[in-house]
């Protein structure tokens, strides 16, 4: 347990942080998966919509801090070009 007023308020910000960061990595993870689901049933406008939503949600996540920024980026490359793979 924190001993000083200061290590006690940085263990709630933490905790918070860690709920709300937990609630985007699911998000993220979701849609990436909903992406490769939508790859291998090869439907353009089902992969071109997936797509779409995880870029979204990998650039957010980012932005706020919870994935590093050049990570989304890998991933949503990685996705681009499976998808420009399926055509």
């Amino acid at each position: 347990m924190a001993n000083t007023k200061s290590a006690q308020k940085r263990n709630r910000q933490s905790l918070k942080r860690r709920i709300r960061n937990q609630s985007v990595r699911t998000e993220v993870k979701s849609a990436v998966r909903k992406a490769r689901e939508a790859l291998a049933s090869k439907d353009p406008t089902r992969i071109r919509e997936a797509i779409a939503a995880a870029t979204r949600t990998l650039d957010k996540a980012a932005s706020k801090g919870v994935l590093h920024a050049r990570n989304a980026s890998r991933r949503i490359a990685r996705l681009a070009h499976a998808a420009s793979a399926t055509r």
